[in-house]
């Protein structure tokens, strides 16, 4: 168990680095799965497109709190996620290039989105990128085999990227731990045979791509809490862990 606490602290994944080395853009950067086109106002390249909606959310979610250092609720805050990884699911494969661009364009264009000009964009980008709005309807997959994948390799990157603000997102990093320790118990207990790092990271992967489609990832994993509870001794143990 102290294991999985070493790594969420210490490895330096795409969503702690979105939260860690971009704070201020704190809310959205998406993909255009869709196919849609250019909306008025937005860039025509993908990458731009996504990393200048990423910008245009945080400010409006900033511009509703009176105090700066306040932390986003955690539906915004999830959102910043949320971009990151509809980013990686053009890929079936996710594609964490891509994911990685769109974090690198952000903090340029986060200095050049300034003053108020960042509002006649908040429309465009809801329809561009409908996925990260957060009155989208999830439905996770009905084969449960399959859902449970799916959460789980959401579980564990939402678990990662949100380790690095425990103060502000603890109940939830505590949450995802404790869902990601009783699915690894029922596993054992199943008697799941276990697979090679190589196999078991290119199935987490093709999950994450298509959890990143099901709509923003903390509804997602409401769903995901509601359909596959967690047992009282992760959850124990996931506390002890993060506390």
């Amino acid at each position: 168990m102290r294991s999985r606490r070493v790594t969420m602290q210490r490895r330096q994944t795409l969503g702690g680095c979105l939260m860690r080395c971009y704070p201020v853009a704190v809310s959205a950067v998406s993909l255009m799965l869709s196919g849609c086109g250019s909306d008025a106002g937005l860039p025509a390249d993908l990458i731009d497109q996504a990393a200048t909606c990423a910008v245009v959310t945080a400010a409006e979610a900033r511009a509703t709190l009176k105090n700066l250092d306040t932390p986003l609720a955690f539906d915004r805050q999830s959102q910043i996620i949320h971009y990151a990884l509809l980013a990686g699911a053009s890929d079936p494969k996710f594609s964490r290039e891509n994911a990685g661009r769109v974090v690198q364009r952000m903090q340029f264009l986060q200095e050049r989105i300034t003053g108020d000009a960042w509002k006649p964009l908040v429309e465009p980008c809801k329809t561009a990128f409908p996925q990260t709005n957060l009155s989208y309807a999830v439905n996770l997959p009905a084969d449960d085999e399959q859902a449970k994948l799916t959460c789980y390799a959401l579980g564990d990157f939402m678990a990662r990227a949100l380790s690095a603000y425990e103060e502000a997102y603890g109940d939830q990093v505590i949450q995802y731990s404790a869902f990601l320790m009783s699915q690894d118990a029922a596993a054992k207990k199943a008697g799941v045979k276990p697979v090679s790092n190589a196999e078991r990271l290119a199935k987490k992967s093709a999950a994450l791509a298509v959890a990143a489609k099901l709509g923003p990832p903390s509804k997602v994993m409401n769903s995901c809490l509601a359909r596959f509870p967690v047992d009282e001794k992760a959850k124990k143990d996931a506390t002890t862990l993060t506390s």
